[in-house]
């Protein structure tokens, strides 16, 4: 099911004291749940573990997990990390039942926006509004991102979420909630443009209190 793997050892001690002395070794407490067995405490090597959270398949991928010789297909659902040092915490994996649909956020893959008609005009700035995106599919159906062709944008185009072109068997639940949650992915619009809007709205919330004193009313509440 996955090419992605990890390996991980069994752990009986449990508690805070137990986590500290794991981390001291080089370890990382974490947690196995769900898939209708009882959940199981694991660690796993700190310093393979953190190269591997570098890269994107660790966070939106299907993870084949070897436990002490058995193979549980997991998804990584939650990483605590040190607040300063290149330490994990503690991680936490889902067992993925392959007949069941999963929800997972996957990150967006941006291309051709170079060589696109807005890219190639100097001023035009193209914003990237998502970088990710919340899909369902079958654990056998997971992309590993969503790839966003933008060969054919121009200047004033907006591409929708609507708009995205999903693999087979991937769908965005967010698109069934109706068109108001079919927010845009990207803009391609005039650099000047977004400046002297952003100018306009400064120079407004300047003057209303400029407009509030001449008319003899306080700026804000006094209390």
């Amino acid at each position: 099911m996955s090419d992605q793997k990890l390996s991980a050892t069994g752990r009986k001690d449990e508690g805070k004291g137990a986590s500290r002395r794991l981390r001291r070794a080089g370890r990382i407490p974490a947690i196995i749940y769900g898939g209708g067995a009882e959940p199981q405490s694991i660690q796993l090597e700190q310093e393979k573990t953190w190269v591997a959270s570098q890269k994107d398949w660790f966070y939106s991928s299907i993870i084949e997990l070897d436990v002490d010789g058995k193979v549980e297909n997991v998804l990584l659902r939650d990483m605590q990390r040190h607040p300063f040092k290149q330490i994990i915490m503690h991680l936490d994996f889902q067992r993925v039942n392959k007949n069941e649909a999963i929800r997972m956020s996957v990150p967006l893959h941006f291309i051709n926006g170079d060589i696109s008609p807005a890219g190639k005009i100097a001023d035009v700035v193209i914003m990237h509004e998502l970088t990710e995106v919340a899909i369902s599919c079958l654990p056998g159906d997971l992309p590993l991102n969503i790839e966003v062709d933008l060969s054919a944008l121009e200047v004033g185009d907006t591409v929708h979420l609507s708009k995205l072109v999903l693999p087979k068997g991937v769908e965005i639940p967010q698109l069934k909630l109706g068109p108001d949650h079919d927010v845009a992915v990207v803009v391609a619009r005039h650099g000047r443009v977004e400046a002297e809007e952003t100018a306009e709205g400064g120079e407004a919330a300047a003057e209303a209190p400029k407009a509030a004193e001449a008319k003899g009313e306080p700026e804000g509440d006094e209390k």
